[in-house]
Order: C-alpha cells, then structure tokens, then sequence
C-alpha cells in the first residue's frame, strides 16, 4: 500500500487558485510565448514587481533584487503550423530537431508523443498580443517517413498561415487531491507571481523555450551583463512520476545533480532542512534514477537518464558563474492535459519558497 500524504495538508490559497487558473487559460506555446510575456508583465505590476523584457527572458524585481533569485520557465507544448493545414510539435521546430541539420528526434519520443494528445481541442492565436485565430481539435497525428518527423493534421484550422501557433485548450481543473491540466511549467511560474503578493523583494527570472533546450542560454546573458560574484538561483519546475500514488508519496522533489552538472550543495541542503523542519518529505531524484537503473540492470532492462535540467545546463555553461539548485514539485501525467499535482505537493512549495524568502 502506497505512503500517501495526510489529507489535513490539501488546502492552497484561493487567491493563488485564481491566479493559476488565469494563467492556464493563455497560451504559451514553446517558441511564441510573447503573449504570456505580457499577460505575466501586468499581473507582476499589478503585484508591487519592476518588471524588464529580454530576448527568451522576463525578470521581476522587488527592492531587494540580490536577496534571493528564483527562475521558472513558462513554455508549454503545443503545435505550429509548417504550411498549408500542417502542424508540427512546436517543441521540436523551435528545437531545430530535424534531419536536414543532423540533430534529428528520436524514433522514441516521436512515438510517444504521436498518440498523446488525439482528438484533443486546440486554439490558434498571433504570438505577440495573443489575438485569437480560431479553434479546432487534432484529427490525425503521424511520423513523416520523409521528413523522419512528427504530423499533426486539425479540423477547422486550414486557413491557418505557417509560423501560427496552436496552443491546447485548457483549464485548471480542482480534484479534493491535485491540480490538473497542463501544468509543466505554468504551475510554478504562477507560485512565483503568487509569491509578491505575499511581498517577495527579490528576484524573479521567467524564461522561454525551455522545452526546445535554450532557456538556459537567455538566463546566462542576464548573469553574464548583470551578474555579481556570487549567483545563488533556485531554478522551480514540475516532476514527473510514473503514477499518482508515486507522485504523493513525497511532498517535493530535490537534486544533487542532473545529466550536466552537479547542484551547489550548501543550498541544496538549506532547502532540504526548511523542508525538514515544516515535516515536508523530500525525495532526492538523481538518488531515485540511480536506485531504479539499479534494479533495472539486474533485469536486464533500460536505463533512465538522470534528467537534463535549466539548473545543469546554466552550471555547467556558465564555468562557476552561476550555481545553485533546483525544487521540484512532483506530478503524473507529464507533459499531457492530465498532469496532477498533489495539492499537498503544491502547499509544500509555496510554503518553502516562502520560507526561503523569509516571508511570514
């Protein structure tokens, strides 16, 4: 029988509920997230924040900047349109993943992202003020044999021009365990708005095309021209389990390292103890991978990979600029429009950002 968290914890701040339900609602698709840009911009002005555009990033600013920096990415998967009524995963476009470059998706991930997302709703808008274009639903989805690429074929959006993004239609769903929907990453991104409300001083980092693998690169230019001697970041996403029982048997998820680099120790063992000290149960999920490819080589099966994370990729580029950790909040579902949240999960993560912020 599974260790599942106490139900006394399932309780979340409605005006965070309003928040997260607002922003799921707009659309982010990876490599057209300007719109969100904008949408995010007025809900951190409206919060008290000094907010500054760069190219792939949006940081805000308390009076208090260096005190503590935060970053979470707020792309989300979704379609683009490559021509006359066809529509590719926007991930990998944005990616660049295509033979014709040598750097090509792997046969794997394409099928397993062909049948995800059948018969489900969709909506076109313009990337830059997110002016609706119409809406539709995925009637086919394919792998190219030409191209060695993923298809997907919509009704009702054939007078769509290429370079339109097609985002998901979605809405928060509230169960009396989780949050559902399409959660990675506007669910730690809506925590970071929520947490000027709660009067966070510091320093927010908002990041684009984390999904295609350039995040990290946009957030480097910023410590790179504005950067001081010391960059501590706490870099907040979604992770994902296998089940929902998995996923609640531990309220939030930690890293000494991913497939990069490894994390800045000293932090990531200030975090785990303001965990230990609410009761909150950490998971270390480079120590998870390592005892599951552990059990897996003994019968002779797959291994998983230890991740690749914005945390790692920036460590690891930025040759001792920027270190730090990451906290992850543990979720099923991935990448679909039913990735769960534990709510006790999510209480946890607001309650330890918190924490970390020293904020009442």
């Amino acid at each position: 029988m599974m260790n599942m968290l106490p139900s006394d914890t399932l309780v979340l701040p409605e005006p965070f509920i309003r928040l997260l339900s607002l922003l799921i609602r707009h659309p982010s698709v990876v490599g057209a997230e300007h719109s969100f840009f904008r949408v995010l911009q007025r809900e951190l002005e409206e919060r008290g924040a000094h907010v500054t555009w760069y190219e792939g990033l949006l940081v805000a600013q308390g009076n208090e900047p260096k005190s503590l920096m935060l970053s979470a990415h707020i792309d989300r998967h979704g379609l683009i349109c490559t021509g006359p009524n066809e529509f590719q995963y926007a991930a990998f476009v944005a990616g660049a993943r295509s033979d014709l470059l040598g750097n090509s998706v792997g046969e794997q991930l394409m099928k397993k992202v062909v049948g995800r997302f059948q018969n489900t709703r969709v909506y076109a808008y313009e990337p830059w003020s997110g002016a609706y274009r119409g809406q539709g639903k995925i009637s086919n989805s394919s792998i190219c044999e030409f191209r060695n690429n993923l298809i997907f074929e919509l009704e009702g959006l054939d007078h769509l021009v290429a370079g339109t993004p097609v985002a998901f239609t979605d809405q928060l769903q509230v169960t009396d365990r989780a949050l559902v929907g399409q959660l990675d990453n506007v669910l730690t991104a809506a925590v970071l708005v929520y947490l000027f409300e709660l009067g966070f001083q510091g320093t927010l980092f908002f990041t684009a095309q984390e999904e295609a693998g350039k995040s990290w690169r946009y957030l480097l230019e910023w410590f790179r021209r504005f950067g001081g001697s010391t960059n501590q970041l706490v870099v907040v996403d979604t992770s994902p389990f296998p089940a929902f029982d998995i996923a609640s048997e531990h309220h939030l998820v930690l890293r000494n390292k991913d497939a990069n680099a490894s994390f800045n120790p000293v932090l990531t063992d200030r975090l785990e103890a303001l965990c230990r000290q609410k009761g909150f149960r950490t998971l270390y999920k480079d120590i998870y991978v390592e005892e599951l490819n552990r059990r897996n080589a003994e019968k002779g099966e797959d291994l998983q990979s230890l991740g690749s994370t914005e945390m790692g990729r920036i460590i690891s580029a930025s040759q001792g600029l920027v270190v730090g950790t990451t906290l992850q909040i543990p979720t099923s579902g991935y990448h679909t429009m039913e990735e769960s949240a534990p709510l006790a999960s999510v209480k946890a993560f607001i309650e330890t950002l918190a924490a970390l912020a020293g904020l009442s």
